[in-house]
């Protein structure tokens, strides 16, 4: 296993990485909607889902990946009622990237780190 650390992506905020290679996936830690470049956190929930994913996806190109290799994601909202909105900025991400879109899960949490709306982890295949 090989950690991976990229400044296109945020900082972890606690004891873990960005991301792991483990040759064959990419895993990543679930990515918060935070500009690594500005630090700032968008408030619209859209634009957190995408924020988020251009996290993931950042950790992802750092391992050789591209957004074709996601396999699967995992989004975790803070209130199911943005589930459309979220899906709109979703399938514009994947359709921007020419990417095919991944098997994915959504669940309802109660709270995330830094009060976010949204976290999306992926799992990307060579």
């Amino acid at each position: 296993m090989v950690a991976i650390k990229t400044p296109r992506a945020p900082e972890a905020i606690g004891p873990y990485v960005q991301g792991v290679n483990l040759g064959d996936l990419v895993i990543t830690s679930g990515q918060l909607p935070i500009n690594p470049e500005t630090k700032a956190m968008p408030e619209d929930v859209a634009d957190q889902a995408t924020q988020s994913l251009k996290n993931a996806l950042a950790i992802v190109k750092e391992a050789g990946l591209n957004a074709n290799n996601i396999v699967k994601t995992t989004v975790f909202v803070k209130d199911l009622n943005d589930f459309s909105r979220v899906n709109e900025a979703y399938e514009a991400f994947f359709n921007n990237h020419d990417a095919t879109f991944p098997a994915r899960s959504c669940v309802e949490v109660a709270r995330l780190p830094l009060d976010a709306k949204i976290e999306i982890e992926v799992i990307a295949s060579r």
